[in-house]
């Protein structure tokens, strides 16, 4: 098998991961279904705009690696956390770079439970880190945060559908820390073009200048409005036909785990 279909079947698993972040928020009592050996060791819990923490993800554990995955925007709060585009400093690395004030605070928020959960694992696995919309902004964080940090050095990043997360400074500092990683965004996704390179709030001379982290993987696909463009079922469709056999597998082995193409 050669490494691009490798490539490509991870990111078909890791589309079908992220679904099951949406699944965990919006069925609290369900269990979230994940394929053997995997198993949920953290459930990753963030603070949005209420003062209560809510499921935004999850750490699976198998014998031979890690995954944690991010979930996107789900509820009216996080979109309001998405619309706070002014920055503050990255204070998590002693580059000068700053991002999103609102993905940051919403990371900020899990950071010392997810730390103390990651610092319990084996750091001889390979790490991937993933997410789709507010949650792949999330990943990025996390991975440049875990590689500075943490004796997780190269995790492996895989985004779907990420707006831009930092200034010039922090896709760079980020390139340096994490190259292995994949940003799969459909050309057609507006959530992939904010927010947008120079950004000014309302009746304020302060521009925030944003860049999008590497490496860009483009995806193709018109579905209609908006949603259907951006949603995580669509991105793991589109992906699903670079490995049609491998989708066919993996949802004849785990019913419930990958999400229903629109």
């Amino acid at each position: 098998m050669t490494d691009s279909s490798l490539h490509h079947q991870r990111a078909i698993f890791l589309a079908a991961v992220c679904s099951q972040t949406y699944a965990q928020f919006n069925n609290p009592d369900a269990a979230v279904i994940v394929p053997a050996p995997y198993r949920i060791c953290h459930v990753i819990k963030a603070r949005s705009l209420t003062h209560h923490k809510e499921p935004f993800g999850f750490i699976l554990e198998a014998p031979e690696e890690l995954i944690i995955a991010f979930r996107g925007t789900s509820s009216t709060t996080n979109w309001i956390a998405d619309m706070l585009a002014s920055q503050t400093r990255f204070k998590y690395v002693q580059s000068d770079c700053r991002t999103h004030r609102g993905f940051t605070s919403i990371y900020a928020s899990a950071r010392k439970a997810l730390l103390s959960a990651v610092a319990k694992l084996p750091a001889n696995k390979p790490l991937f880190i993933t997410g789709h919309s507010l949650g792949a902004a999330l990943a990025t964080l996390c991975a440049l945060d875990l590689a500075a940090n943490t004796a997780f050095k190269s995790p492996y990043l895989y985004t779907f559908g990420s707006p831009r997360v930092g200034d010039p400074a922090f896709a760079k500092t980020f390139s340096r820390y994490v190259p292995n990683s994949w940003r799969f965004a459909n050309l057609y996704d507006v959530v992939t073009m904010a927010p947008p390179p120079v950004y000014k709030l309302p009746k304020q001379e302060k521009k925030y200048y944003y860049s999008h982290v590497r490496t860009h993987s483009p995806l193709t696909f018109v579905n209609g409005a908006f949603g259907p463009n951006h949603v995580i079922g669509s991105y793991y469709g589109e992906l699903s036909k670079l490995d049609s056999e491998f989708a066919r597998r993996l949802n004849d082995s785990c019913p419930g785990f990958c999400p229903a193409p629109l």
